[in-house]
């Protein structure tokens, strides 16, 4: 979980050019962030992997007829036979990978499937000679592998998909207004610059209000913030820190500050 966690939350903030390791994230908060794979899509897979074996007893348990259920078992022992024709599908897959993008996971998706098949007892029954169990064990880690690589590309799709949502979608954040003592160069699609000293007679502690922003995450007393407007190839993200001589106030996400 942590690391399924760590790539999507690093594809997320690497959008916006935000190291995930500066962010000082605990462990617990990148598991949290890992559920975030667990969609339904990957909820009916697993279902399905986990009742596959069980079905067939299931229908000898509903006294389905006995030629029934013998046509099932050809068909698993047909489909496992094949374990060997998996593997290559996803070796090729993988040369072909340019041209397989979005779907690039459907590779290893397909070598691990068949690496694992290839343990079962039907897979053993049709080769000719034993394996020894290193050759067993060795399989197994190298789907391991496989499957690790599914969860990285996985993560980091959807990492960087709701990244993109979420910039197309700024206006409804958390919206951040900067108290600044001093002149700060914050600049940017939406983002206004008040000096509240030209306004009053008398001095004010913070001259200086910036309205336009948007929060991306707070960590203690750092604020990595964006404008309304941002555009990630022309607008920087701005890290400010709270203390005497400036002071973060946090709004509701509106449409106007």
């Amino acid at each position: 979980m942590l690391y399924a966690g760590f790539l999507y939350t690093n594809a997320y903030y690497g959008y916006f050019r935000v190291g995930v390791l500066g962010l000082d994230l605990a462990s617990f908060e990148l598991a949290l962030r890992s559920l975030r794979l667990i969609t339904l899509p990957v909820l009916a897979i697993a279902a399905a992997v986990f009742l596959l074996p069980r079905i067939l007893h299931s229908l000898v348990v509903a006294r389905l007829s006995v030629q029934g259920v013998e046509r099932l078992r050809r068909c698993r022992r047909l489909f496992i036979r094949f374990y060997p024709a998996y593997i290559g599908i996803g070796v090729i897959l993988v040369t072909l990978w340019r041209y397989i993008q979005p779907f690039g996971w459907v590779a290893p998706v397909f070598i691990a499937g068949g690496l694992l098949l290839g343990q079962s007892q039907e897979a053993a029954s049709f080769e000719r000679r034993r394996r020894k169990p290193a050759e067993r064990a060795l399989s197994v880690v190298v789907a391991g592998a496989f499957l690790m690589w599914v969860v990285a590309l996985t993560a980091g799709r959807l990492g960087d998909a709701d990244a993109r949502r979420s910039a197309d979608r700024l206006e409804g954040r958390t919206a951040v207004v900067v108290l600044s003592a001093e002149r700060l160069s914050l600049v940017g699609p939406g983002v206004r610059a008040e000096d509240l000293q030209a306004n009053v007679p008398y001095r004010v502690q913070f001259r200086y209000r910036y309205t336009g922003l948007r929060l991306l995450i707070g960590r203690g007393d750092r604020y990595y913030l964006l404008p309304v407007g941002w555009r990630r190839d022309l607008d920087a993200t701005y890290v400010l820190r709270d203390g005497e001589k400036l002071r973060i106030e946090l709004r509701p996400g509106t449409r106007t500050d």
